[in-house]
């Protein structure tokens, strides 16, 4: 029976086992020097990485409220990841801070709740691990304690998510009240598309809406970005962002199976607002974080299309995109992490001229940005690709061509986007500054993650196989 838990629920047990040993370390008599307490901890988070990939089996447990396959696996293992990414470019800010055991434990918590979410097969399984990954999120974003805005982040992040969850939660119980059970595979037989159950899957999709940060579900998302610490922020973005994505594509998969053509039309209406407000309210921001912000709610607007595909190439094409979205966002964000805990200097004016002083930490910068709008030959560009494809190859299409409208839509915002990323880069490359960003020097955690990211950036765009392997695990 133990051996059963011990081998399915072993990423689980990794994470729950790293957070006694941090409650120990914080507990004991010993002081640790900040330095080598983050390398220890960066080093258990890379044995937490690698053992991710062995082991790895099928099955359930509780009644069948929590399951695991090696797809499951692939996406826990991507989160681990991204993790390991944080947490290697956080070194600068961390090493002068105070409380560096509790900013990991609620880190790993929070990402042991999405774990369970993923693994969820079961709605209330799913919401307990979703409450597990976002009550310690509020208290990261508060984690610059002397600073004013940071608390002001947390308000925000903690009242948004206490009222996205009260909507989850509504149409949770609607779905109960109308099928009677709460299991994926029970819910898929008995939901018709009903009255109520449309409107307890229109609840469902606000809730979801809100942790993604879909239009008009998006409010808190900038104001939260620009007052948390940058590694939060790059963590919110990244990680957080892609386990309800992940989470997102199996619940409508399996669980609203029998109502696609609700939420294709409701997919349809987000994916487009996202994808253009998102756009449009980048063009216009001059903090980094904020731009950032809004440059990760415009790329939920594409992840979208993919999602609309209904297939396991939809499937397929968001996982892929997740993947290569972890390397360039986390680049990017691992810069400004960089820079602002050096200089304090977070606005767009203040990277004119950054290559002056900063040669390697402006291309990482740049080719993370070339990734993030799609240009090639960056991952990114096959990532979109994928994604677009995805759509385009729908079945299902409302209206006569939906579908194709909704690709041409994408492609006129992927040139509108194209002009915020590359001011980004001219300012760097080509825009004078009378005072420019000094040299700032990383040490060899950030510069490890940098060196992650960028070989992420090439390899898995074109490497084929990083695509056909996940496809693989979606048929």
């Amino acid at each position: 029976m133990w051996s059963d838990y011990l081998h399915l629920m072993k990423m689980e047990m990794t994470l729950i086992v790293i957070l006694f040993i941090l409650l120990f370390l914080k507990l004991g008599k010993k002081e640790w020097d900040a330095g080598k307490l983050l390398h220890f901890i960066n080093i258990l988070l890379v044995i937490n990485l690698i053992f991710g990939f062995f082991y790895n089996t099928e099955g359930s447990l509780f009644g069948n409220m929590f399951r695991t396959n090696h797809l499951l696996a692939l996406e826990k293992n991507i989160l681990n990841l991204g993790t390991l990414i944080v947490s290697l470019q956080s070194f600068h800010w961390l090493k002068d801070h105070k409380h560096i055991p509790e900013f990991y434990m609620l880190l790993l918590s929070t990402l042991l709740g999405m774990f369970f979410m993923i693994s969820s097969n079961n709605l209330l399984m799913f919401y307990l691990g979703l409450e597990l990954s976002t009550i310690p999120l509020a208290a990261l974003a508060n984690f610059d304690l002397e600073k004013k805005i940071s608390s002001e982040a947390a308000m925000k992040f903690i009242l948004s998510s206490a009222f996205s969850s009260g909507l989850l939660l509504f149409g949770i119980s609607m779905i109960y009240g109308t099928t009677g059970t709460l299991n994926y595979h029970e819910l898929s037989q008995q939901l018709t598309g009903s009255p109520l159950q449309i409107l307890s899957f229109v609840m469902f999709a606000a809730g979801f809406g809100f942790k993604f940060s879909a239009i008009p579900f998006h409010l808190w998302t900038a104001d939260v970005y620009e007052g948390s610490p940058v590694a939060v922020a790059s963590y919110l973005s990244v990680i957080s962002k892609g386990a309800i994505l992940f989470v997102f594509v199996s619940v409508l998969y399996q669980v609203f199976e029998n109502m696609t053509t609700v939420w294709y039309n409701l997919l349809f209406l987000l994916s487009v607002f996202t994808m253009t407000i998102g756009n449009l309210f980048a063009l216009r921001q001059q903090n980094m974080k904020r731009f950032l912000a809004f440059s990760s709610i415009a790329q939920v607007g594409f992840i979208l299309i993919g999602i609309t595909g209904q297939s396991s190439e939809g499937s397929a094409a968001v996982i892929y995109f997740i993947l290569i979205y972890v390397f360039s966002n986390l680049g990017a964000f691992g810069v400004v992490s960089l820079v602002s805990a050096a200089t304090g200097r977070e606005t767009v004016n203040d990277y004119k001229g950054f290559y002056k002083n900063n040669k390697t930490l402006t291309w990482v910068l740049a080719i993370s940005l070339f990734s993030l709008a799609g240009i090639p030959p960056t991952a990114g560009f096959f990532g979109k690709f994928f994604l677009l494809l995805a759509g385009a190859g729908t079945t299902h299409t409302t209206g006569g061509h939906a579908n194709y409208i909704l690709i041409t839509i994408a492609v006129l915002n992927l040139i509108i986007s194209l002009y915020y990323y590359l001011r980004i880069i001219r300012a760097m490359f080509m825009d004078n500054n009378n005072n420019p960003i000094e040299k700032v020097k990383a040490t060899l955690s950030p510069n490890i993650s940098f060196v992650i990211c960028i070989v992420g950036i090439i390899v898995t765009g074109f490497a084929s196989g990083a695509y056909d392997f996940i496809y693989s695990l979606v048929k």
